[in-house]
């Protein structure tokens, strides 16, 4: 198995109430050379569901530092600070602290393994090391995607080059398991999420969006027995490609993925389902925004041009992709449901994950039946 060299681990917890400290702890650690009275922070700020991009100006002092208080963000799970130094922006480190409770969905060994992976197959940003509750990493310059950039051509072609060149990496690495991982991250799912809260407000509001649980297991079954029989191709797959782990850099006319929290071997067509699916936006999501036949297609033929490493893409193999990704998109609303169920148990972010659950569901059930009677 070839060998990638770790990065070091700091017994180090940030208070992700003191995260400025917290940082700046680290990066004495990794950035000794850094002068601490000359340091600059981005940080993140989550008002209501809202995640906020506009950038402030004011100069502000703290502790015995000074620091330009932005705004940064990084998914509705996390809190992300970046620390630099004046003159040296680009070399920003992030220090990512983890959500509450979310060991319970995500294997952190396995994202810093990914990271290192990917990393060395030049798909992203360096680790610079891991902390008790997170990690530090590389800057890449970028903009992460909107509801509208994502359906430009310019961009899109970058996005299904790069899924399809991730998806044909076939990583050296003894302790990935190549099956798909989906059915069990899901079973998982199910049995952590919450089936009643002790809340009565909440748990009134469960019962007003969420169907019984009775009710989704039966869904998962269906859903299991089906997707089975698509035949999709299993490959290495991101699984997580909303429009904030996306960064496209405009100057280099280049796509980076980041955030590898789910990245695992999967069915090929649940990874862009999942992605198409994320054009409707995490904050209000606008499912109307859902691409439509035409712009899959053309999307699904530059993505098959470059995994096929082909000009041309038979109709009838496009065709196959098209009608397995819209079968696997009803997996993709089920997964992030169950998902927004346990975040709504768990998550400290001011962030209504039960209504988000309800949404992802009532997608499942409103597309359900024309997309699983849909042809291979």
């Amino acid at each position: 198995m070839d060998q990638i060299c770790k990065e070091p681990h700091l017994n180090i917890t940030i208070d992700e109430n003191e995260i400025v400290d917290g940082a700046k702890e680290i990066i004495k650690r990794i950035r000794p050379m850094w002068p601490l009275n000359n340091l600059h922070f981005k940080f993140v700020m989550i008002i209501g569901t809202l995640l906020c991009y506009q950038i402030f100006t004011t100069l502000l002092m703290v502790v015995c530092f000074s620091c330009f208080d932005y705004i940064f963000t990084d998914g509705i799970t996390n809190k992300l600070i970046g620390v630099w130094y004046s003159g040296h922006y680009n070399d920003m480190v992030l220090v990512r602290v983890y959500g509450h409770k979310t060991d319970l969905l995500i294997n952190r060994k396995d994202e810093t393994r990914n990271i290192r992976i990917l990393n060395k197959a030049g798909f992203t940003h360096s680790l610079y090391a891991t902390f008790n509750n997170g990690l530090a990493y590389q800057f890449i310059e970028g903009n992460t995607l909107t509801t509208e950039t994502v359906r430009n051509p310019d961009i899109y072609t970058l996005i299904a080059k790069r899924m399809a060149q991730m998806h044909k990496l076939n990583p050296d690495n003894d302790e990935i398991p190549k099956q798909a991982c989906i059915w069990n991250k899901l079973e998982k799912f199910m049995e952590i999420m919450p089936k009643e809260f002790c809340d009565d407000t909440k748990q009134s509001r469960l019962e007003k969006l969420i169907k019984p649980f009775s009710v989704l297991k039966q869904n998962y079954q269906l859903l299991k027995e089906e997707l089975t029989k698509s035949n999709s191709k299993v490959v290495f797959a991101h699984n997580d490609l909303l429009l904030g782990n996306v960064l496209y850099n405009q100057k280099e006319n280049s796509i980076t993925f980041i955030d590898f929290e789910y990245t695992a071997y999967n069915y090929q067509a649940f990874d862009i389902a999942n992605h198409f699916a994320e054009f409707a936006g995490i904050d209000n999501p606008d499912f109307s925004l859902y691409p439509e036949e035409q712009l899959q297609k053309r999307w699904l033929y530059i993505y098959l041009q470059e995994y096929n490493n082909v000009n041309y893409v038979p109709e009838n193999e496009l065709n196959l992709l098209y009608v397995q990704v819209n079968k696997f998109v009803l997996l993709s609303h089920f997964f992030w449901g169950c998902w927004g169920l346990i975040q709504s148990e768990h998550s400290t972010i001011d962030f209504d994950f039960l209504e988000y659950a309800a949404i992802r569901f009532n997608e499942y059930f409103k597309w359900k039946e024309e997309y699983l009677n849909m042809e291979l």
